[in-house]
């Protein structure tokens, strides 16, 4: 078995005037990272590299970034301007860091009078309406009667048909 030698030689990576206008680009698109990398014909490795030993190309990477924002900035105001109040309102509220007040008024007014609860109080316990209990209890009836449980509860109930 032979051994063959492939011939592999690392490219060299240099900020030419193309590969920077290819960075620039790609960023102005909104790329970012490898997938600028790569957009620019570079592998990440490279890119990386290429960012470490030439300040230039990190410079033209912010250059088509802030290019491209600027470009939409006035797109977005010249749309508010013409009055779209979608556009505006993402203005105020993206850039200018605005928030529309999240406030809620609710008012009740309601008076209550204790003499007309007291009266009301007063008929119900003059009509003898019962509302918390199946049989009313009385007074006539010893307490060990009203117990509402099995035949003492039948007792009560024919006691007060019978009365």
């Amino acid at each position: 078995m032979t051994f063959q030698s492939l011939p592999y030689e690392p490219r060299k990576i240099e900020a030419t005037e193309q590969r920077l206008q290819q960075i620039y680009e790609a960023a102005r698109k909104g790329l970012k990272g490898d997938a600028l990398a790569l957009a620019c014909g570079m592998t990440p490795i490279e890119y990386r590299r290429l960012l470490q030993f030439d300040a230039m190309a990190e410079y033209y990477e912010t250059k088509g970034r802030a290019d491209s924002e600027a470009e939409m900035a006035d797109v977005l105001r010249t749309a508010a301007l013409a009055g779209d109040t979608k556009a505006a309102l993402d203005i105020l509220k993206h850039v200018h860091k605005w928030t529309a007040p999240q406030s809620m008024q609710i008012q009740v007014e309601q008076r209550i009078s204790i003499l007309a609860a007291l009266e009301e109080a007063q008929t119900r316990v003059i009509e003898g309406q019962v509302l918390d209990e199946q049989f009313p209890i009385r007074s006539d009836i010893s307490e060990s009667n009203q117990d509402h449980s099995g035949d003492a509860a039948r007792e009560i109930a024919f006691a007060v048909e019978g009365s």
